[in-house]
């Protein structure tokens, strides 16, 4: 089972990520509010802005503070652009 780091030592598995997206469309904003709801909602953001929201196949719904080409690219297992893990 491959492990993929969503920032400040939080992992998922990649086998169970269906997809990386903004969060800045208001239809992703609506599965944001909905998984809250339901309960299935993780911020692993850790108090800072919302970069990616993941959708995982167990239908939870994981927000992080890293860009979605970064977590693609450790996903794809590439270098990762240079952007550090720090507060803003």
């Amino acid at each position: 089972m491959k492990l993929i780091n969503i920032g400040f030592g939080s992992m998922v598995s990649a086998g169970r990520l269906l997809a990386i997206v903004a969060p800045d469309s208001a239809p992703i904003k609506r599965v944001i509010q909905e998984a809250r709801d339901r309960g299935m909602l993780i911020d692993a953001s850790y108090g800072r802005k919302t970069k990616a929201v993941l959708l995982m196949d167990t239908d939870h719904v994981i927000l992080s503070a890293i860009s979605p080409e970064v977590i693609c690219a450790r996903w794809q297992d590439k270098q990762a652009p240079a952007e550090e893990e720090t507060e803003e």
